[in-house]
C-alpha cells in the first residue's frame, strides 16, 4: 500500500472511529472494560486492551485482528516482556522515539500526528507506544541472545541469489512434516523437530512423516510432487536453495505447529520462472478443530463452492469474522498458508491448518495468482544476507515464545 493510500486510509477509519469505537465500548461496557481476559502467569489482559488492539489494527487494515487471534498476540507480548525484564533489557527514549516516527512515517504522518489520529478514533496513545514498544524490546533482545549463532555463508546467498536472477525455472522435489505444537506440547514438539532434522535418508524422513506429520501428505511419507520454487514461500526459498539433496532444514515455526523439508532433488528447466504479484485467497473459519463433525462441515462445503465468491453465500448472515478474503504479496502471506496455496490451482481448497490452538479449522481456497510485471532488478546481495539472516531469528523467536509459553501458567477466562 502506497504511503498516501494508507494515509488516506488512517484518515478515513479515525473519521468513522468514534462512533464505531463507542457504539463497540458501549456494549463492552456491560462486560466491563476493565475486567480480566485472561492471564498470563501474575500478569493479567484485561477487556480494555482486547478491544483496544483490536481497534487499532482495524486502523491499520492489518490481518490478525479477530477477538481470539488478539488475545493470543497479547499473550505472546506479555511472555515477551516477562522475559525482557527478567534480564533487563529496555529501550532509550530516543530509540522509542525513533520507532515511533518510523511507524508513523508509513502514514506520511509525523509521530504526533499519528497519535493525534488514534486519539479521534478513541485509541490511547499508550496503546499504540506499548504495541512498539514491546516489539523494539524483543528484536533487541533475539539479536543480542542469539545473533552470534546466526551466520550466513557466501554459498547460501550465492545459491540465493541465483534463485533470484535465473530466467529459466528452479523445480524441487521436496518432503514436507508439519507437526501439530499447541502451546502445552511446543517444548516437546521442538526437541522432536530437532531429532527428525538429524535425518539423513529418504527412507528415515519418510517414516517420520507417516508418524507425526498432520497433512495431507503423510500417507505419501511427506513426499511432495516437483514444484516451482515460486510456487513456495519466500521464506522456504532461500532454506532449501542452501541445501544438497538428503538435506533437512532446521525445524520452521508456523502458527500452532513445527514444520520440516527435505530436499529430495532440484532441477533447471527451460519453462521461465513464475513471478507473481499477489496471490489471492480465502480462508472461512469453522469451531471444532480437527473434529469429525468439523471436518465434515468443512468438506461439505467445498462440495458445493467452485470459486471464492461462493463462500460470501456460506458465510451470509455470520460474523464477518468468519471469512477472511485478501490479496497480499507473496512476502506478506504466513508461511503455512503460503505452503498450503502452492499445492492448490484455483478453486481448489484445503483443511490442513488450524487457528485458535488448534480450536478452529481453517477451509483455505485459492481465489488466484497475479503474475508479476517484467523489470529489471539489481541485486542487492547485504539485502539477501539480512533476509536470510532476519529469517532464522524469526525462527529463534518463535521456539523461544513457544518454549517461553509451555513453561508459563496460562490462563483464558473465555
Amino acid at each position: 500500500m502506497s504511503s498516501k493510500r494508507r494515509a488516506m486510509t488512517i484518515a478515513r477509519a479515525c473519521a468513522a472511529g468514534v462512533l464505531a469505537l463507542a457504539t463497540s465500548f458501549g456494549a463492552a461496557q456491560a462486560q466491563n472494560l476493565f475486567a480480566p481476559v485472561a492471564q498470563v502467569d501474575e500478569a493479567l489482559i484485561t477487556e480494555f486492551e482486547v478491544q483496544q488492539r483490536i481497534r487499532f489494527l482495524q486502523i491499520l487494515g492489518a490481518r490478525g485482528g479477530t477477538r481470539g487471534e488478539v488475545i493470543e498476540e497479547l499473550i505472546r507480548d506479555r511472555l515477551r516482556a516477562s522475559a525482557t525484564s527478567q534480564v533487563g533489557i529496555t529501550a532509550s527514549p530516543d530509540q522509542l522515539q525513533e520507532a515511533f516516527s518510523e511507524f508513523a512515517a508509513r502514514a506520511d504522518l509525523s509521530a504526533e500526528e499519528f497519535v493525534s489520529s488514534l486519539e479521534q478514533a478513541g485509541i490511547a496513545a499508550q496503546t499504540f507506544r506499548d504495541f512498539i514498544a514491546t516489539q523494539v524490546i524483543w528484536r533487541d533482545y533475539i539479536r543480542a541472545r542469539f545473533g552470534a549463532r546466526v551466520q550466513i555463508s557466501d554459498r547460501e546467498v550465492d545459491r540465493a541469489v541465483a534463485g533470484a536472477t535465473s530466467n529459466s525455472g528452479i523445480e524441487v522435489l521436496i518432503s514436507e512434516i508439519i507437526i501439530p505444537a499447541p502451546p502445552a506440547r511446543a517444548e516437546q514438539v521442538l526437541a522432536q523437530a530437532e531429532q527428525i532434522a538429524q535425518s539423513t535418508t529418504e527412507a528415515e524422513f519418510s517414516g517420520f512423516a507417516r508418524r507425526f506429520s498432520a497433512t495431507a501428505s503423510r500417507g505419501a511419507g511427506g513426499r511432495l510432487p516437483w514444484t516451482p520454487l515460486s510456487d513456495l514461500p519466500p521464506v522456504l526459498r532461500p532454506l532449501l536453495l542452501a541445501l544438497g539433496p538428503g538435506e533437512v532444514t532446521s525445524p520452521l515455526p508456523i502458527p500452532n505447529a513445527v514444520a520440516l523439508f527435505q530436499l529430495r532433488d532440484i532441477r533447471e528447466t527451460d519453462a521461465p520462472e513464475r513471478q507473481y504479484s499477489a496471490i489471492e485467497y480465502a480462508a472461512y473459519y469453522i469451531a471444532g478443530g480437527r473434529t469429525p463433525e468439523a471436518l465434515g462441515r468443512a468438506r461439505a462445503i467445498a462440495a458445493r463452492v467452485d470459486r471464492c465468491d461462493d463462500l460470501y453465500g456460506i458465510a451470509q448472515g455470520e460474523p464477518e469474522t468468519n471469512l477472511d478474503r485478501g490479496s497480499l504479496p507473496p512476502a506478506e502471506i504466513p508461511t503455512d498458508i503460503a505452503m498450503e496455496l502452492s499445492k492448490l490451482d484455483p478453486g481448489e481448497t484445503s483443511t490442513a491448518l488450524t487457528r485458535s490452538n488448534g480450536q478452529t479449522l481453517v477451509l483455505l481456497m485459492l481465489c488466484g495468482r497475479t503474475p508479476a510485471l517484467e523489470e529489471d532488478q539489481e541485486i542487492d546481495r547485504d539485502s539477501i544476507a539480512a533476509q536470510l539472516r532476519n529469517q532464522r531469528l524469526n525462527a529463534f523467536s518463535e521456539n523461544l515464545l513457544e518454549q517461553l509459553a509451555a513453561e508459563a501458567t496460562i490462563t483464558v477466562f473465555e
